[in-house]
């Protein structure tokens, strides 16, 4: 089977792509850096060639609404399109667990690649997952001023990116199912705990103070929307400390 990865360079991507290859698979990774821009389309159709699926596991930083729609609307689209042109059989995404209802501007984004994806005419199958175990420094590095990080009152049952990105090739390896069961960790945290911990570990010193975030933003993230459902989702293995103290905790921060 050939499989390519949309982001294939990023945090879940790269481990996507590890486990094509590990799986016996052939491997494309989409990036800029190999010659396709999915924004732009350029260089799309010949990655895309010879493809049976594809994993997209694309992101973007940018907090504006506007902007996070248009980026997966157009992503989706320029995937979804060019992939139909050259057999694509089945395209598969990554998304986030509990962000129905939850008024943020990545999330806004994401439901919209989700819509696209699910119009398409293209054999499709939408893959939630819970928080990383790498969200903590992702969090940390956007909300620290000098030696003060502010963490927003969020429940979360965060799970290995490296266990996404396995969950997301066992997905690319059976038929499109539409909707996959979501993917969750192994335990209940708290961000702000997860930060403190990730900063005792790694012998930063920085104060980290919880608080609730204002509106309707806030109340979502804090209602522990974020956790999932554990009864009627899969469960991974890795827990933060062992993530803490393994490899990918060193080569993610």
């Amino acid at each position: 089977m050939r499989i390519a990865i949309a982001g294939g360079t990023g945090v879940v991507g790269g481990h996507a792509a590890q486990a094509v290859r590990a799986r016996g698979h052939d491997v494309v990774v989409l990036a800029r850096s190999r010659g396709v821009d999915v924004v732009t389309g350029t260089g799309l159709e010949d990655g895309l060639r010879g493809v049976d699926v594809v994993v997209d596991t694309l992101n973007t930083p940018s907090l504006s609404r506007r902007k996070a729609v248009e980026f997966f609307r157009t992503t989706s689209h320029r995937l979804l399109e060019a992939g139909a042109r050259q057999g694509v059989a089945h395209h598969v995404v990554l998304s986030i667990v509990g962000i129905d209802g939850i008024d943020e501007p990545h999330y806004a984004g994401k439901l919209a690649q989700e819509r696209t994806v699910q119009d398409s005419e293209v054999p499709h199958t939408i893959a939630r997952a819970a928080q990383f175990h790498e969200f903590a420094a992702q969090i940390s590095a956007r909300t620290t001023i000098g030696p003060l990080t502010i963490a927003p009152r969020m429940p979360t049952r965060p799970v290995a990116a490296r266990e996404v990105g396995e969950h997301l090739v066992r997905i690319a390896e059976a038929d499109p199912a539409g909707r996959a069961p979501d993917l969750v960790g192994p335990e209940d945290h708290a961000l702000a705990d997860m930060i403190r911990r990730m900063y005792a570990h790694d012998g930063t010193s920085r104060r980290v103070l919880e608080m609730r975030f204002p509106g309707a933003y806030g109340r979502g993230i804090a209602s522990g929307a974020l956790r999932g459902d554990p009864a009627n989702a899969l469960v991974g293995k890795m827990t933060f400390t062992q993530w803490l103290e393994s490899d990918p905790h060193t080569h993610a921060t």
